[in-house]
């Protein structure tokens, strides 16, 4: 990442770049466990937490290292880094209530948990990725004018 990066739109990218690397094990595994079954009949749950767990865990590494690799950059939000914080995550969060009405309607129709948990797990990586989308975009392109 280029000089004048924020401490902020480094932390985007971070999330961005581990909340996928995260969901795309986590499918490899998976579907690499199939092998020709269904996959609800596939064992996920502890690849699922695996992965969720690996995320956070490489986060807050990832947060460390940049961390000691530039020990003097400023850690202090400023209105610019609130504003775009906010929006970001008002971007991501329509992924959380898409999943929370997905899973609501697939237990509601008897789906398998599978599907359910895996609907869950989906919307919030694409939550995570969007939001880090829209910060890295507004850090590098400006904040909208409405």
């Amino acid at each position: 990442m280029e000089a004048g990066v924020t401490h902020e739109e480094k932390r985007a990218w971070i999330m961005l770049v581990v909340s996928a690397v995260a969901y795309a094990t986590y499918v490899i595994i998976v579907v690499g466990r199939a092998e020709g079954r269904p996959l609800v009949d596939v064992p996920y749950a502890a690849a699922l937490l695996w992965t969720v767990g690996g995320a956070i865990a490489a986060s807050i590494a990832a947060e460390i290292g940049i961390g000691v690799v530039t020990p003097r950059a400023s850690r202090a939000k400023d209105v610019r880094d609130r504003e775009i914080g906010r929006l970001g995550e008002h971007v991501g969060q329509s992924f959380v209530i898409v999943g929370a009405v997905a899973a609501m309607l697939m237990a509601m129709a008897g789906w398998d948990r599978f599907w359910i948990a895996n609907a869950i797990y989906l919307c919030f990586v694409l939550s995570a990725v969007l939001g880090s989308i829209a910060k890295v975009v507004m850090y590098r392109r400006g904040l909208p004018q409405w």
